[in-house]
């Protein structure tokens, strides 16, 4: 485990009228996927995130009875609100066989330019832990914000940069909703509260 690295699974989910940009690192392996979309382990807990915001309810996009996420109704809420969904890596080498960040190897990073010229109405890049963090970081070459707070990133002052006008958005930091991160649900909610609070 750990030699063979593995492209990304799923293709950036990408609204046209996307606003907000939420990245994590990669998704788990398949066998630990309650649906094949962004978030889908069932131990994750951005959709009960969202649900609690959004409808104050944590079970909202659960699927009655089954330890599954309804994707249907995850996917229509994303383009209702404006969000897109990917990921900074797009290849990685797993080097223990779990979903924890901590074992991941990102052998090609995400360009995040290139993917940012297709929602030119986002202005809110989110990440949604560590790893994804420190590659935002190394990209942009910005300073890395703390749990809950932003701070701004131009596009157009890099190379690698889509021609086209300079571009401002706000890197916000969020803790991740994997349920190893030692916080409560509610206290996660408050912390994704303020991006909406910002909008």
């Amino acid at each position: 485990m750990g030699e063979l690295s593995e492209r990304h699974p799923f293709e950036p989910f990408l609204p046209e009228k996307a606003r907000i940009l939420f990245l994590g690192s990669f998704p788990p392996q398949p066998k630990r996927w309650s649906m094949p979309f962004y978030y889908p382990n069932w131990n994750n807990d951005f959709w009960r995130v969202m649900g609690l915001l959004f409808f104050e309810d944590k079970d909202h996009f659960n699927l009655p009875g089954q330890k599954r996420f309804d994707q249907a109704r995850v996917e229509a809420f994303c383009w209702e609100r404006g969000i897109a969904l990917y990921d900074t890596a797009c290849e990685v080498r797993r080097l223990k066989d779990n979903a924890s960040d901590k074992f991941l190897e990102v052998v090609t990073p995400t360009d995040l330019p290139a993917l940012l010229a297709r929602i030119p109405e986002c202005r809110t890049l989110v990440t949604t832990g560590q790893k994804a963090t420190d590659v935002i970081v190394d990209t942009f070459a910005c300073i890395e914000p703390p749990v809950g707070a932003h701070v701004e990133i131009t596009l157009g002052k890099s190379p690698s940069t889509s021609a086209g006008a300079a571009r401002t958005l706000q890197f916000w930091r969020m803790p991740s909703t994997s349920r190893a991160y030692p916080l409560a649900l509610e206290r996660k909610a408050a912390f994704y509260r303020r991006l909406w609070v910002s909008e």
